[in-house]
């Protein structure tokens, strides 16, 4: 068992991750960011479940970018092949899962 005070995480660098655990070829890991991920679209799922802070989430959809704003326990779901990149106001601690090995 493990206790995991996502509040106390900080990385060394933006988009640091503790990871959590692998279940079935997914991975579970928080991660701490202050900056811009890059554009990327996945070769799987992805569940993006913001536990402290405030992200702004870029996403693609039919064509435009839109933007959706999450605050802690907003969840955001990306289906492979989707286009997001996730911009931190501040700084934000955020739990990812998704298929092992995705970037």
């Amino acid at each position: 068992m493990r206790i995991i005070r996502a509040g106390e995480y900080t990385g060394a660098r933006a988009w640091d991750a503790l990871p959590i655990a692998t279940m079935g070829g997914a991975t579970a890991r928080l991660h701490w960011a202050d900056q811009p991920y890059r554009w990327h679209v996945n070769d799987g799922d992805e569940v993006f479940a913001v536990l402290d802070g405030e992200v702004a989430m870029h996403y693609r959809e039919d064509g435009r970018e839109l933007v959706a704003h999450l605050r802690a326990g907003d969840i955001f779901y990306a289906g492979e092949g989707d286009a997001h990149c996730a911009h931190p106001v501040g700084a934000a601690r955020i739990l990812v899962i998704e298929r092992a090995g995705s970037p």
